[in-house]
């Protein structure tokens, strides 16, 4: 997935349950969809807490965040509850999305087979074409929250 792709068809779970189509998710405001490796651990924890907190500002520049992990669903509802995060984190379960996004993070914590997300940030426009793309090679690198913040304003 590059700048100028569209986001691609795919379905994803949320924390309910509930199915949710990610391209029809990141039409109507620009959106940030936001991959990160594991629920509970420090980076991630770390990261996510960091877009729960700039919020009310995303909110201010018409931005929406979506969250998602490779993850089950139990496991990112209660990472969600645990750290009052205020945005949807969607399960890629059958890592479906870490491939079409091409931030496919494997053998995560030398545990050979397992595939994880790398650590990546996408903003879309309001009609589900990527704008703005960051992915980080190490899972523990933060993504620049004022680029992230920048990308937005500027297609907003």
């Amino acid at each position: 997935m590059n700048e100028g792709d569209r986001v691609p068809r795919l379905n994803l779970v949320d924390t309910e349950l509930k199915g949710v189509e990610l391209s029809s998710v990141a039409k109507g405001k620009p959106t940030i969809i936001a991959f990160f490796p594991g629920a509970f651990t420090g980076v991630c924890t770390k990261e996510m807490c960091h877009f729960r907190d700039d919020m009310q500002q995303l909110n201010s520049m018409n931005g929406k965040v979506y969250a998602i992990s490779v993850d089950g669903p139990f496991a990112n509802k209660e990472f969600k509850a645990k750290n009052s995060l205020n945005f949807d984190i969607l399960s890629d379960y059958n890592r479906e999305a870490v491939r079409a996004f091409g931030v496919e993070l494997n053998n995560f914590a030398k545990m050979n087979g397992y595939v994880a997300a790398k650590r990546s940030v996408f903003i879309t426009d309001s009609n589900g074409i990527v704008r703005f793309k960051w992915v980080s090679e190490d899972p523990g690198v933060e993504p620049d929250y004022e680029a992230v913040k920048s990308a937005l304003q500027r297609i907003k």
